[in-house]
């Protein structure tokens, strides 16, 4: 079955998305909100239209109370120079006067008596598929009630918002196209640095790792990124200097015994020789097999290790017995260089896997008798240090290591001096072996060397690797 894996929009488009989203919605906020405030000034302007419309009407409607013709006279010229506008009166429930053939009681029947005209009163209908805006108004003149309906032609209005909001609508749009164009052309703008970017990168290649990004060419955004990436190249070009250094260090450790089988073997048959000889030269190949075999053994582990492929078995364990028995195990060898093995102090027990801690521990004390004179001492020494932790030094007396060995002691088939090694067993690849076993404890190891004496010193805390 094939996965189709979404691919996530460009940058581009993302931009261009939220600008048109933010600015889409602002768009509508402000013309609603206009058009909502254009609406309202209509409606105020028809109150204070109708107020004049009303005070007019009261005011025709006293000057001729009692004589019916004089007063309807008087209230067909109550308004004059107005467009649109419309009033019908009536008396005593009477139809009295019509500005208009247009009969407004029947929408108007259930509207309520407004004393005082402003927006909020106004109402509005529509009668014969035209829309009016209005009020009831009463007045009592002379014992007669006069029921005043005033209205305006909303219409007109109406008319006027539909054209300003197709308007407003077609500039609106068109402001969006060209913010859109103008927020696209800022987004390429934008993203130079970062093409510029690409082309640098584009140029570091194996050869050139060296090779760093210009900090002070970007902007001040992308200086964490630029920070970054030099140093991802940092640690790429020291891993790949240990790498080449690694490939060049394994062919050569390789190289020595597989010459010397080969130069042996062609030299134990280029003549018929001894039975003697021949074993001779079977235990010489015996001998450079076993530290192939140690060493491809021991390169097996590490890259295990690096894979996750080792997992640990924690249990507690008794430092000071642990140390006491790998001393038994290293007695006789101690023995023959007149060495002398001595353990002080104490620790708590710690959570640890048994077989490599012990693992650890044996490389170190077999380097330091490998490099330790006749008749000179190795000191352990088990003391609990701060933050739950408890440290392991053991010291050896020899020849200094320069410092800038130090820093390199624990790479790979690293050799600080060949004439510090003393017998030929080993592979170079001990100290590497007991750093990552101490790693996977969650500790720390450390070298330091001096006139007379090297120390290494292990950190570990009590309670193993955090769960």
């Amino acid at each position: 079955m094939i996965s189709h894996t979404r691919r996530p929009l460009s940058l581009t488009l993302r931009v261009l998305f939220f600008v048109a989203t933010a600015f889409g919605v602002s768009l509508v906020v402000i013309s609603q909100l206009l058009l909502s405030s254009i609406e309202h000034h209509f409606i105020e302007q028809d109150a204070d239209e109708i107020n004049v419309m009303v005070n007019s009407i009261k005011k025709a409607l006293h000057q001729s109370p009692t004589d019916t013709l004089k007063n309807q006279e008087a209230l067909s010229q109550a308004i004059s120079g107005h467009h649109g506008v419309y009033y019908q009166v009536e008396r005593n429930g009477v139809l009295h006067y019509s500005s208009s053939d247009i009969n407004f009681r029947p929408p108007t029947t259930d509207f309520p008596v407004v004393k005082n005209i402003t927006a909020n009163t106004l109402q509005t209908w529509r009668n014969k598929d035209r829309g009016y805006r209005g009020i009831v108004t009463l007045v009592t003149i002379d014992k007669n009630q006069y029921r005043i309906i005033s209205a305006i032609d909303r219409d007109f209005h109406q008319g006027f918002l539909k054209k300003f909001t197709q308007s407003v609508a077609l500039i609106l749009f068109g402001a969006g196209v060209l913010t859109l164009i103008a927020a696209g052309l800022g987004v390429y703008q934008g993203l130079k640095p970062l093409r510029g970017l690409r082309d640098q990168m584009d140029f570091i290649q194996t050869d050139k790792l060296d090779s760093r990004l210009d900090m002070h060419s970007v902007p001040v955004e992308l200086k964490p990124l630029v920070q970054s990436f030099n140093h991802m190249l940092t640690r790429i070009e020291e891993g790949f200097i240990r790498l080449s250094h690694f490939s060049a260090d394994i062919a050569h450790e390789l190289r020595t015994p597989l010459t010397n089988i080969v130069t042996q073997t062609q030299v134990g048959l280029s003549k018929e020789r001894r039975t003697e000889d021949y074993q001779e030269l079977l235990y010489s190949n015996l001998e450079d097999m076993e530290r192939l075999s140690k060493m491809v053994s021991d390169m097996l582990w590490l890259a295990k290790s690096e894979n996750g492929l080792i997992n640990p078995s924690f249990e507690t364990i008794n430092l000071q017995e642990e140390v006491q028995s790998l001393f038994d195990f290293f007695e006789a060898l101690a023995e023959d260089t007149h060495i002398t093995l001595a353990i002080s102090g104490n620790t708590s027990n710690i959570s640890g896997d048994r077989e490599l801690i012990r693992r650890a521990l044996t490389n170190l004390l077999s380097n330091a008798i490998r490099h330790t004179p006749e008749g000179k001492t190795i000191k352990v020494v088990l003391v609990d240090t701060a933050n739950d932790m408890v440290g392991i030094s053991i010291t050896n007396e020899g020849s200094t290591i320069l410092s800038e060995h130090l820093e390199r002691i624990f790479d790979r088939f690293y050799r600080v001096d060949p004439s510090r090694q003393r017998h030929g067993d080993g592979t170079g690849l001990g100290l590497a072996i007991v750093r990552t076993i101490v790693e996977a404890h969650k500790g720390v190891i450390h070298a330091q060397s001096n006139s007379h004496s090297t120390t290494f010193t292990i950190h570990l805390p009590v309670d193993g690797p955090s769960h």
